[in-house]
C-alpha cells in the first residue's frame, strides 16, 4: 500500500491528533516526534497503560521514594568473570558455597549487597542484579502474579529466537493482516496503528508493539510466527521452562489476560536473557516510533528511559496487575561498564493501571538512583574495587 494512503479514522484514545484532541495516554499516546537523540522523557506526562480507561497526568516520582531496609546476606565465594559481547556484560560464575545466599534466580547474592541500603519497595516483589558482580536481593513474597505488558519482553525474545536479527537490521518482511487492522484502534487497551495488506519489517512491528506497547501487534506476531496464537503462546511456556522460571504461565501474547503469571525473580531471569541481543537491546532503548503510513508517532511508555543510564525494557500496568516495570541501566564502575537488571512487580495492585504505573516507576527509580550513588564505593569497601 502506498506512503500516502491515509489511515483508518483512528479512535480519539490512540491516534495522532491536533492540539485541541482529547489528552493521549503513554502506552497509546501520539505525541510531536522528539529529536533522534533524546531519549528523555518528560518529568510529567499524562499516562495510561495496559488496560486504563482514562488517561492522568503522572506527576514525577520522588528520586528518594520508598522504604530502606538492610539485607541479610551471606558470603560470595563464586568466581565471577565478565565477558564483554556483542557490546553487552554477562557474568558466569561457580557452584554456590554452602550456607551463601542465593535469590529467586539460584544466582548467589553479592557479599556487596550487605553495605547497601537499597530502597525496596514496601509492597509487591522486586529482585535486582549486577552484572558481573551479582545478584542485589530479592524483596517480596515470590508468588506468580500477572505481569500485564511486561509479557511482551518474552513475545519479543521468542520472535528474536525464532526469526534472528542483526543490531540496526530490519529484519523479516511482515504482512499486517485484517484482524491486526481491525484492532488497531480500542478504547480499552494499548494498541498501535496498521493497515492489513501492507508489508511492515520485522524491526519496526518490534518497536511498535514494546515501545507503546501494542496488543494488537503481539498478536500480530505471534499469528505470524505461529500461524495461530495458542501455538505461539505454547512457545512462551518452552522458552520460559528453558530458561528455569519454574513460577511463571503464559496464557497471552500481549499480558491482557490476568491469568499470565510470574514472579520478580523469573522476569529478572528473562530480562538478561533477553538483553544478551543486541537487536533487543537497540529496540528497548528506542525513545520513540512512528506507525508508517498513519503518522501517528509514539513515545517510549518507560519513563526512566534517557535518565540514570537507563537503557530499557518494558513497562505493564493493570488494575488486576498493578504497576510493573523492568529496567535496565549502564553504569561505569572502575573502568569498568556493568549492566544493571532490575524488576519490580505488584505496585499498587487493585487501583488504577495510572497510578500502578506511576509506583512502579518510582520503585524503580529509588533502587536505581541508590544503586548509581552508593554501589562503586560499596565495592570499594567490600574489596572488590567493581573488578570481579
Amino acid at each position: 500500500m502506498p506512503e500516502s494512503m491515509p489511515a483508518p479514522t483512528p479512535a480519539p484514545e490512540c491516534s495522532a491528533v491536533p492540539e485541541a484532541a482529547p489528552t493521549p495516554a503513554p502506552e497509546c499516546s501520539a505525541v510531536p516526534t522528539p529529536a533522534p537523540e533524546c531519549s528523555a522523557v518528560p518529568e510529567a506526562v499524562p499516562t495510561r497503560e495496559a488496560e486504563a480507561g482514562t488517561a492522568v497526568a503522572t506527576p514525577a516520582p520522588a528520586a528518594g521514594g520508598g522504604r530502606l531496609r538492610r539485607s541479610v546476606l551471606g558470603p560470595l565465594t563464586a568466581v565471577v568473570v565478565l565477558a564483554a559481547a556483542a557490546g553487552g556484560w554477562y557474568a558466569s560464575g561457580g557452584g554456590s558455597p554452602a550456607g551463601a545466599a542465593v535469590d529467586g534466580t539460584g544466582e548467589v547474592v553479592a557479599p556487596v549487597a550487605r553495605s547497601l541500603r537499597l530502597p525496596w519497595p514496601d509492597e509487591g516483589q522486586a529482585s535486582v542484579a549486577v552484572e558481573g558482580i551479582g545478584s542485589l536481593g530479592t524483596r517480596g513474597e515470590q508468588k506468580p502474579v500477572p505481569i500485564a505488558s511486561l509479557t511482551k519482553v518474552m513475545t519479543a525474545y521468542v520472535i528474536l529466537k525464532e526469526h534472528p536479527m542483526r543490531a540496526g537490521a530490519p529484519g523479516a518482511a511482515v504482512v499486517a493482516d485484517q484482524r491486526a487492522a481491525d484492532e488497531s484502534y480500542s478504547s480499552v487497551e494499548t494498541t498501535a496503528p496498521v493497515l492489513a495488506g501492507r508489508t511492515y519489517t520485522q524491526r519496526r512491528l518490534l518497536e511498535l508493539m514494546m515501545v507503546p506497547s501494542g496488543n494488537n501487534i503481539a498478536r500480530l506476531l505471534a499469528r505470524w510466527d505461529a500461524g495461530q496464537e495458542r501455538a505461539f503462546v505454547a512457545k512462551m511456556n518452552r522458552a520460559a521452562a528453558g530458561l528455569g522460571m519454574r513460577a511463571t504461565t503464559y496464557t497471552g501474547v500481549s499480558g491482557m489476560e490476568a491469568s499470565t503469571r510470574s514472579t520478580s525473580d523469573d522476569q529478572l531471569r528473562l530480562a538478561r536473557a533477553a538483553m544478551k541481543d543486541p537487536a533487543f537491546r537497540q529496540i528497548v532503548a528506542t525513545a520513540s516510533v512512528t506507525a508508517p503510513g498513519t503518522g501517528a508517532t509514539f513515545r517510549n511508555t518507560n519513563r526512566l528511559l534517557g535518565h540514570d543510564g537507563v537503557i530499557g525494557l518494558k513497562t505493564g500496568s493493570s488494575t488486576p496487575a498493578g504497576g510493573n516495570l523492568a529496567w535496565a541501566a549502564t553504569q561505569r564502575i572502575a573502568g569498568t561498564t556493568r549492566l544493571v537488571v532490575g524488576v519490580v512487580l505488584h505496585q499498587r495492585a487493585g487501583t488504577t493501571p495510572a497510578e500502578g504505573s506511576a509506583a512502579a516507576h518510582e520503585a524503580g527509580r529509588a533502587l536505581i538512583n541508590t544503586i548509581r550513588a552508593d554501589l562503586p564505593a560499596a565495592l570499594t569497601r567490600a574489596g572488590g574495587g567493581g573488578r570481579r
